[in-house]
């Protein structure tokens, strides 16, 4: 695959603390991803309202097979990491 293939889109903002659990979660496990404030990009801020509902819900994280999660939890971010080949598994 190349790296545009394996690209995560993560929008977010640092004051955010879900935001924050979830990139360590992803920099923990060495998973690479793209890095986007919302409060920086109005662009990134409107398709994070498009993908959720006119909602500014963040974390919005979206995978290079085109599926996202909106404020996952820890498991959920498993879930999809392991669902997608990103970790080993157990």
């Amino acid at each position: 695959m190349t790296e545009s293939q394996t690209t995560i889109k993560f929008y977010g903002a640092m004051w955010c603390g879900d935001t924050r659990r979830a990139r360590r979660w992803f920099d923990e496990h060495h998973i690479p991803y793209e890095w986007i404030d919302v409060d920086q990009d109005k662009e990134a801020e409107a398709l994070v309202k498009q993908i959720n509902n006119g909602f500014r819900s963040i974390p919005t994280i979206v995978f290079a097979d085109g599926s996202h999660l909106t404020e996952p939890s820890t498991a959920q971010l498993e879930n999809h990491a392991r669902k997608l080949g990103l970790l080993l598994p157990k």
